[in-house]
């Protein structure tokens, strides 16, 4: 069990599902929207079947698609289907977008349950920073053998570095989060990165804190970029608040996320991004009422995530999980360093062996660690890799 005073007990050897971990959503779409927008879908689908202008391996998928949504009636795990959250994201689409955006959340959401892999992974995370100036009490930044400058782990990106993962990852991945280990507003180069990233991908994604949010970069963010933004707050008082993001200020972060909307109202009234607050749901002091009152006039959504110990992994006990992690087949991580790992809660890259751009995307995705994990994991023998044996994520 876990001993901190502002976590509930957690069981060490409980299956946590890291894919759709919401626990609450809070999504203001009307049943006669998501209506119009699957009515919408279905069209879309049926234009690109007709004009079959996409690849006969994406004509393929799309026809999986269309069968799962639309024709089936008997609906397994394996089926692709439309969460709230997904309706949301295609509500933000251009028509011809459409069979594009399905065409890549279909390998997110099935290829990790048909243990399936093409090219490149479906979903990248590139980390502008691994550096934070939060100490949350669930993070493993209050790991001090992580932070410690000594250790090596602590830095920012490049631009270079970055615009050569971005020239990789255009037209081959459209899922990117700019967040991993770190708060990426921490990067100076935050700004040009963003530049360098418009319009280039479907859904780019960024996770903040919103300490640092400042007119300039909220201006950046707001010119075509950042498709979902998501500002990470756990409670709607002060004082817990506080407790839970040490170091923070919930007052600071209601200031600058009003001047975001500001800045929106006055010169982007027409921009699509979605704004979401999400919290890591930790104990029972946090209310989601409570969280709903506060920010559903702020942000688009509000979310609780589930709490899950990967701040621990290194010293938690081995456990007796024999699943696969779906994150070998959903996602890769790209450090500030160009370090590649297979997932963030292996925080210290121990399961990392290769190095972009020394080694391409697509050459690390379908490389021999990559291989060698996805075999023991698929086999039963996940408990004879560190620090998988103690990790709970499947």
């Amino acid at each position: 069990m876990t001993t901190n005073k502002f976590k509930s007990d957690v069981v060490l050897d409980k299956e946590y599902v890291k894919h759709n971990s919401f626990i609450n959503l809070n999504i203001s779409n009307s049943d006669e929207e998501q209506e119009k927008i699957i009515k919408k879908i279905k069209r879309s689908l049926e234009i690109a079947k007709k004009e079959r202008k996409l690849s006969t391996y994406k004509n393929q998928v799309l026809d999986k698609v269309f069968y799962d949504l639309f024709t089936v009636e008997n609906k397994t795990n394996e089926t692709f289907q439309l969460t709230p959250n997904v309706i949301a994201e295609i509500q933000t689409l251009d028509n011809e977008e459409i069979p594009k955006y399905l065409f890549h959340r279909y390998r997110y959401e099935i290829y990790p349950k048909l243990n399936k892999i093409d090219d490149y992974p479906p979903y990248l995370q590139i980390e502008p920073s691994s550096i934070c100036n939060y100490r949350c009490v669930f993070c493993f930044e209050t790991d001090k053998s992580f932070t410690s400058k000594k250790a090596g782990f602590m830095g920012t990106s490049t631009l270079d570095l970055y615009k050569k993962i971005v020239d990789e990852a255009e037209g081959n991945i459209e899922f990117i989060s700019l967040a991993s280990r770190g708060e990426p507003l921490v990067s100076k180069e935050i700004i040009p990165m963003l530049k360098y990233s418009e319009k280039k991908f479907l859904n780019l994604k960024m996770n903040t804190n919103a300490s640092l949010l400042t007119e300039k970069i909220s201006h950046a963010i707001l010119s075509d970029t950042i498709k979902t933004l998501v500002f990470s707050a756990d409670a709607a008082e002060p004082e817990l608040y506080k407790k839970l993001r040490v170091n923070g200020s919930l007052e600071k972060i209601l200031k600058n996320i009003e001047m975001f909307n500001n800045i929106k109202e006055k010169n982007y009234p027409k921009s699509k991004i979605i704004t979401r607050v999400s919290g890591v749901k930790v104990n029972e002091q946090q209310n989601f009422d409570s969280m709903k009152k506060l920010w559903s006039g702020l942000v688009d959504q509000v979310a609780f995530v589930d709490y899950n110990p990967w701040e621990s992994v290194y010293s938690t006990p081995k456990n007796d999980i024999i699943k696969p992690c779906s994150d070998l087949w959903r996602r890769m991580f790209v450090w500030w360093d160009g370090k590649v790992n297979p997932c963030d809660t292996d925080y210290k890259s121990v399961l990392s062996s290769e190095t972009f751009p020394k080694a391409s995307l697509k050459e690390i995705w379908k490389g021999n660690n990559y291989k060698q994990l996805r075999e023991k994991h698929l086999t039963g023998n996940r408990q004879s890799i560190f620090p998988c044996k103690s990790c709970t994520l499947i």
